[in-house]
């Protein structure tokens, strides 16, 4: 999940900054998609191959409903 916010958080950044406003909203996003990247690589140390990121997100869909 926490790459999906921060892959989410990139669009909006640059629309701010092109707009000429301030990137607060999406700083705040920022830094939440990585603090759950952080605690994910917490726990699970040695990270996620390309074949288990589509288990994992099945995995926490399936927590949440």
């Amino acid at each position: 999940m926490g790459l999906l916010i921060l892959g989410i958080t990139t669009p909006s950044i640059i629309s701010a900054v092109s707009d000429g406003r301030a990137p607060r909203a999406a700083i705040i996003v920022l830094m939440l998609g990585g603090s759950l990247a952080v605690y994910a690589l917490s726990q699970k140390p040695g990270g996620y191959t390309l074949d288990e990121i589509p288990e994992a997100f099945i995995r926490v869909i399936a927590r949440i409903f």
